[in-house]
């Protein structure tokens, strides 16, 4: 993933877009012509004969991997908690995760 090119925000928000257009397609708009025309750079877009841009399948795999999320469990990232936080030390009998407001421990 990290010797690909970077999308910047508006243009992941793009081929997001796209994505969920579908078959139809996402007309070129003011808002997305220079993401569309960058992701057609890049071979995640194409135009079609109608004027419509449309999700290639480098763009949809690029689309699963960056922006949708993955299956299964939340995947760990460095220096991320992954055990859950410990339960109140008031009350154990209490689940949550944050301390209600005004609750000290000595």
């Amino acid at each position: 993933m990290w010797n690909q090119p970077y999308l910047e925000t508006c243009c992941r928000s793009a081929l997001h877009r796209l994505m969920l257009a579908g078959d139809p397609g996402r007309p070129r708009s003011e808002k997305d012509a220079p993401c569309l025309d960058r992701l057609t750079e890049l071979g995640f877009a194409e135009p079609g004969p109608d004027g419509r841009y449309r999700l290639t399948p480098a763009g949809r795999e690029r689309h699963d991997t960056v922006i949708a999320r993955p299956e299964g469990p939340k995947q760990s990232r460095p220096g991320v908690r992954t055990q859950p936080r410990p339960a109140c030390p008031a009350d154990p009998a209490l689940k949550h995760t944050r301390r209600p407001p005004n609750h000290r421990v000595s």
